[in-house]
């Protein structure tokens, strides 16, 4: 088991930055190159205030780990994970994240790590006089967080955890997620339930970087980012998409929590 705290500074985790996902927030897709290219030299120009003033965090656990159905059990913390419902267009079977994890043997373990990365509270609230030039930061705000996530999971699969000593990929390579393994967040496809924060919250300490919950898992601040990594080589990305009234009252029961509640936090995915 290892728990690791991190700071970067902007000028560390600013290379990490997926500006294809910055033009996105921005709504930029029929936007002109020119267009795109002004919005980056103030993004740029930002940037380079927010450097010196401001640092991101970031904390990571590598723990044992064993699945049990469609479940992850980390630290005796039991995480409920959610199965496609409709099989993919290509033939595949149903995924659910528990699919990477070994089941439980005495003879071998398996390992997950955990994280969450954060930006500082303060630079949230960054020209709250301009609207435009707030909105400039929360997006930078949000892209900073996640470059944290991309350059700690370097980090952890090169040193760390070292399943990838040999990685040895360009910027563009890395951010296109050319790597062995994945790094699901919490609230994305993989995994669209934000209450799984509570559980994620058991097992390592956000609040150590600064990191809240809402009553619903929301974290604040917004510009943060929790997640697993699972180094498993032939892990990808899904969309679990539609959860069927079955698999909710199966997940409600995993979770332990009544079935309106576990609607509630499936909103978006229960139809």
């Amino acid at each position: 088991m290892m728990r690791k705290l991190l700071q970067y500074t902007i000028e560390e985790v600013e290379p990490f930055i997926s500006w294809p996902y910055f033009y996105h927030a921005w709504q930029m897709g029929g936007k002109t190159e020119e267009a795109r290219s002004e919005l980056r030299d103030e993004a740029e120009q930002m940037l380079r205030l927010l450097r010196g003033k401001y640092t991101t965090k970031a904390v990571f656990g590598l723990f044992d780990a064993f699945s049990d159905g469609d479940d992850i059990i980390i630290e005796g913390v039991r995480l409920p994970m959610l199965r496609q419902q409709r099989p993919p267009t290509n033939g595949a079977h149903c995924l659910c994240l528990a699919d990477y994890i070994m089941p439980y043997d005495e003879m071998r373990k398996d390992t997950i790590g955990v994280f969450a990365a954060t930006v500082e509270r303060r630079m949230e609230t960054e020209h709250h006089a301009d609207p435009y030039q707030q909105m400039l930061v929360q997006t930078l705000a949000d892209r900073l967080a996640e470059a944290t996530t991309e350059k700690m999971h370097l980090e952890v699969r090169k040193t760390y955890w070292g399943y990838a000593q040999d990685e040895n990929l360009s910027m563009e390579q890395i951010l296109r997620g050319e790597f062995q393994g994945i790094r699901p967040a919490v609230g994305y496809p993989s995994m669209p339930d934000a209450s799984i924060n509570f559980l994620i919250q058991k097992i390592i300490d956000m609040g150590s970087i600064g990191i809240h919950l809402t009553e619903n898992g929301a974290m604040q601040p917004h510009a943060s980012v929790s997640g697993l990594i699972i180094a498993h080589p032939k892990a990808r990305y899904f969309d679990v998409g539609h959860v069927g009234l079955d698999q909710l009252a199966d997940y409600a029961r995993r979770r332990e929590i009544p079935l309106e509640l576990a609607r509630r936090f499936l909103a978006s995915n229960v139809m």
